[in-house]
């Protein structure tokens, strides 16, 4: 029952005095009683006249304290009254995928892949890509940018996530370290690298999940120490750093050779970013070998074959179907695709088509069919296949442009995961075709109140301003 106001109370409290202890006024009241009736019916209309003025003054108190209340400020909404505690925030959409720089699939398990977003965390799907669930929302993670994701062959349970996209657009957002689970998942915890910002690749070893290696781009802003190629022989509870060139150039790309786990390939890339430009290449770039599982490294950048002059971004690949066959898209004034025939000793340019090297610092992938020898792809605005070890490339169809990663089945070629800026979508036939882009992980780049010719104006006139002012060390037409 709810309570009763004070106003309330007294009216009560009042009626019953009138019960009790009628006004004089009333007790001397007396009128005329009908005939035949005595004084009867004049005690019941002064009995009934009694009751009514009580009732009347009753509703009258409690009028004056409804009222009063009504003008009373509400009382501030608390965790206990607040009107909006029942809701609950839902999705909406939109279903469109956003930016993906990093994808894996699980040899061993045909329908399971894995994707990171720029911005939505790390996504899985266990039904072949047709649907997909977050497995990092509500987690340890404090960045949502994933850079890379490696898992082992031996073990697909656990898998390591390097945060920080490693496209360093205008608008990149940088990661906060490496993550590990050990439950294909489920659960999640931070394993160091904090402040290498942009991770370009994690590689675990396809026998042994403990011994892991990361290639750090570093701080995207400013020099860093925190860059170059990191291992950890423990799952990550220490990291040693094994290669590093200076704190302008970090590693962009790294590669475990497929027939032999200690080979390695890091490729390093000197960049320094300003919102309104980008300076690409210097003397930290370049392409590094090591055969005793990263203790020590030589630097091949200069072999016979590759570029003479300054170098940029360089992607790198080994081919699992022919030892010591390599290839590399590197950026220079006279770059391209090249493939070595001995392990990079020496090269030959096989390529030098503008598509597939245009906008360097924004793709530079590429990727070794693990059956055929003379099978390569290279990833640009298009989705590109060679089968002739190179030398020439059909463009393929895929969901979306601007491609960024691709991790194909060591047992099947024909099963892939692709990831652009689209999203992430997977393949059984050879990338014939792939699965829909329907993960809500859009990115929204820009939202506005007020729309209009001014708006439209300012937005010309600065984007004619950034390519005027844009002043870069290497060609890049679209530095944003």
């Amino acid at each position: 029952m709810p309570p009763i106001s004070l106003a309330a109370r007294r009216s009560v409290s009042c009626f019953r005095r009138l019960a009790v202890h009628p006004p004089a006024m009333l007790r001397t009241l007396s009128l005329p009683s009908p005939k035949g009736r005595g004084n009867a019916g004049g005690t019941d209309f002064i009995s009934m006249l009694k009751v009514s003025l009580a009732v009347f003054i009753a509703l009258f108190s409690i009028s004056v304290s409804i009222n009063v209340n009504a003008q009373q400020p509400s009382p501030a909404a608390t965790p206990d009254n607040d009107p909006l505690k029942a809701l609950q925030w839902r999705l909406v959409g939109p279903f469109r995928g956003g930016r993906v720089t990093a994808v894996s699939g699980v040899a061993s398990q045909p329908l399971v892949y894995y994707f990171g977003g720029t911005g939505g965390g790390v996504w899985k799907t266990t039904d072949g890509g047709i649907n997909w669930e977050p497995m990092t929302d509500k987690s340890v993670f404090g960045t949502g940018s994933v850079g890379a994701i490696g898992l082992s062959d031996s073990d697909p349970n656990t898998i390591y996530v390097g945060m920080g996209e490693s496209p360093i657009r205008g608008n990149v957002s940088h990661g906060d370290g490496v993550y590990k689970s050990t439950d294909a998942g489920k659960t999640w915890k931070r394993v160091g690298l904090e402040d290498t910002r942009q991770i370009s690749r994690v590689r675990v070893n396809p026998k042994n999940p403990d011994i892991v290696y990361v290639a750090a781009q570093g701080h995207v802003w400013a020099p860093n120490e925190q860059r170059g190629v990191f291992r950890s022989k423990d799952g990550g509870k220490t990291w040693q750093k094994v290669l590093y060139r200076s704190d302008k150039a970090g590693a962009c790309d790294l590669i475990l050779d497929p027939t032999n786990a200690n080979i390695l390939y890091a490729a390093f890339w000197e960049v320094y970013r300003k919102p309104w430009t980008l300076e690409s290449g210097g003397a930290g770039s370049g392409i590094f070998k090591s055969t005793d599982g990263g203790d020590t490294w030589t630097e091949i950048t200069r072999n016979p074959g590759l570029p003479k002059g300054t170098i940029g971004i360089v992607g790198i690949t080994a081919s699992p179907a022919t030892p010591d066959r390599l290839w590399a898209i590197v950026e220079a004034e006279d770059g391209g695709v090249f493939r070595s025939e001995n392990g990079g000793k020496t090269w030959t340019k096989v390529n030098e088509e503008r598509r597939l090297r245009q906008r360097a610092w924004y793709y530079s992938r590429i990727y070794a069919d693990p059956k055929s020898a003379d099978t390569v792809y290279v990833l640009n605005t298009g989705f590109y296949k060679s089968n002739d070890a190179g030398k020439t490339f059909t463009s393929m169809p895929v969901p979306h442009g601007d491609n960024h990663d691709l991790w194909i089945a060591p047992d099947d070629p024909n099963r892939m995961i692709n990831s652009n800026d689209g999203g992430a979508n997977v393949s059984f036939n050879g990338g014939k075709s792939w699965t829909e882009q329907d993960q809500p992980t859009a990115q929204f780049l820009e939202s506005r109140v007020k729309t209009g010719t001014t708006w439209a104006a300012v937005n010309r006139a600065g984007s004619r301003l950034r390519r005027k002012t844009r002043k870069l060390f290497m060609q890049d037409p679209m530095a944003d």
